[in-house]
């Protein structure tokens, strides 16, 4: 791991301009749903008070000093100032960890799990992802003169836990609340060793939602825009209050890809259809969305068509093939697209409720969504739109067909590793890797930790010097739907 070569791309035996290949799409997407249906809850919830601020007390010496001053030591003054039986009393009130008590718990787990030590390897793998992805956000050279977020300028820090959740984020704007100021990300501790789907979703989550609540009217004003941009479009008109009402997680698929490459957009529809193989559905896309308050999300079936039309507007040369490639592997899902249905008392969905909109809208839709959500110039961003700060161009298509060849070998430790590359490079040559015919995938995700962990042990956040964005040293160059167990009435 420490020699270095150079980056030329004769080094790997892809060329820059691959086409995609999903021929390993089915096993890819059976090796996520292996991993959703593993429970392993990790560790325990620290539920008594005195014993918990005792833990934090030895555990935030391995926290870096910027989280030491931003999360653990406001936190604890947040513990002390509730007390124990306010502690209790929240607790009691949210007992499935969905509200308050839940986003509590979870930041004493991302304080605690770096300093007990649980999942080390595969923990810093995960930081190290995550610190990637909102330092790319974040560094001098990627926003030029846009102002830095006005809720966070550190990575979130993350934790295992609460596999039944699925990969989540609590944004700035939820861990103001306690006092802390990042983000938290949390994934299933069974992706610590497989589910390398999942990790594809970590764009959605740090350069999606976390990146969308830490400056203070950039949502919104995406929000207004997606629904104007579509509101002058001749097209069934339920879809632009039903983009505009879901366009957190729209936009965080946007991010995503933006972020992490064209492997998002495939990594999402075999996880998607994982998801719904867990709870019991077909292996396929949903083509409906639900008309209840807590689902936020849009039908599956769009949000890849979203992903297709994303990608074909990325700046790199092949981007209109992979574009064509996921839009392809979308349609074979397609059926009747029906939005706002109606969930009845049994569990069961009303088959007659809803809007059908035809494919053609839901394509059209999708594409102004796209354009929107890449390009528009945000007053939030001092007249930037999003993929100027981030986009994903031939130089990062270089690195990944470099990395592609690594992170295939037996023995990754005899591998020089090319120069200046980022951890959303790996993630995206994992994946792409993995979904080629006879791949070995547990090989390929064990090298992707390695990599990763490798990188985080030289990242300077992590070491004694006290520095906010790595990227500002040196810069060379997406979750997921919950869904309660619904089916159509028979």
């Amino acid at each position: 791991m420490e020699k270095i070569i150079d980056s030329r791309v004769e080094q790997s035996e892809y060329p820059v301009l691959s086409m995609p290949d999903f021929s390993n799409l089915a096993n890819c997407t059976k090796e996520a749903l292996n991993a959703i249906r593993d429970k392993d809850r990790g560790p325990d919830d620290p539920t008594k008070f005195n014993e918990l601020l005792e833990r934090i007390a030895e555990s935030e010496s391995e926290l870096p000093p910027v989280y030491r001053e931003n999360v653990s030591q406001p936190f604890v003054q947040k513990l002390e100032w509730y007390g124990n039986n306010t502690f209790k009393y929240m607790l009691n009130r949210d007992k499935a960890r969905e509200g308050r008590a839940g986003l509590l718990l979870d930041i004493a787990q991302a304080i605690l799990q770096n300093g007990e030590g649980y999942l080390t390897r595969e923990l810093d793998a995960f930081q190290e992802v995550i610190s990637d992805l909102y330092d790319g956000f974040l560094s001098n050279e990627d926003r030029h003169d846009v102002k830095l977020p006005d809720l966070s300028v550190i990575s979130p820090l993350v934790k295992w836990g609460r596999p039944n959740f699925g990969p989540y984020t609590w944004t700035a704007d939820d861990t103001i609340n306690m006092g802390i100021h990042t983000a938290i990300v949390s994934m299933p501790p069974t992706n610590a060793s497989k589910g390398l789907l999942a990790w594809g979703a970590l764009g959605h989550e740090t350069a999606g939602h976390d990146i969308l609540h830490a400056d203070d009217g950039l949502h919104d004003e995406l929000k207004a825009a997606v629904w104007e941009a579509l509101s002058k479009e001749q097209i069934n008109p339920i879809l632009p209050d039903q983009w505009a009402d879901r366009l957190d997680e729209s936009a965080s698929d946007v991010l995503g890809i933006l972020n992490m490459g064209p492997a998002v957009g495939i990594s999402l529809i075999g996880y998607f259809r994982a998801m719904n193989a867990s709870m019991g559905g077909p292996m396929k896309l949903w083509n409906i969305s639900l008309h209840i308050d807590y689902d936020c999300h849009p039908a599956d079936i769009l949000r890849g068509y979203l992903a297709a039309s994303v990608i074909r507007r990325l700046g790199f040369d092949n981007a209109k093939a992979w574009g064509d490639a996921i839009e392809a592997e979308v349609n074979k899902d397609l059926t009747e697209i029906r939005l706002n249905v109606l969930p009845k008392m049994d569990g069961t969905l009303d088959s007659k409720s809803g809007t059908v909109i035809s494919p053609a809208d839901g394509r059209k839709s999708a594409d102004v969504v796209a354009e929107t959500v890449m390009n528009y110039r945000l007053d939030s961003l001092e007249g930037h739109a999003l993929s100027d700060i981030q986009n994903w161009r031939n130089i990062d298509e270089e690195t990944v067909m470099v990395l592609r060849s690594a992170l295939k070998t037996s023995n990754l430790e005899d591998v020089g590793l090319l120069e200046g590359f980022y951890a959303a490079h790996v993630v995206d040559a994992a994946i792409r890797e993995a979904m080629v015919n006879g791949s070995d995938i547990q090989l390929i995700f064990s090298n992707m930790i390695t990599i990763l962990k490798a990188m985080h042990d030289d990242n300077p956040m992590w070491g004694p010097m006290y520095v906010e964005h790595p990227g500002d040293i040196v810069r060379l160059r997406p979750v997921v739907s919950r869904r309660r167990r619904f089916a159509w009435a028979k």
